[in-house]
């Protein structure tokens, strides 16, 4: 569990010290359907690694429960 931490930890600092190292870099234009949005690079790298850690999460925190109820059941 720890080890899955550490590395969550140095995963976040590396892109986060990424999107700094290219913050002046020019501005995204991002479509996505009837939108076009306009963003600096940093905002853009910054969001959809957001985006994947929130999917990521939101996918393991049922099985985790799942995993922790059988868990219970078995030691009954």
């Amino acid at each position: 569990m720890r080890f899955s931490l550490w590395l969550a930890l140095l995963v976040v600092i590396g892109v986060v010290v990424f999107a700094f190292q290219n913050s002046t870099a020019p501005s995204v234009v991002t479509k996505f359907l009837f939108w076009n949005f306009e963003t600096s690079l940093i905002y853009t790298i910054l969001i959809s690694v957001g985006s994947g850690m929130l999917i990521i999460l939101f996918l393991w925190v049922p099985r985790s429960i799942r995993a922790s109820f059988r868990e219970k059941n078995l030691n009954r």
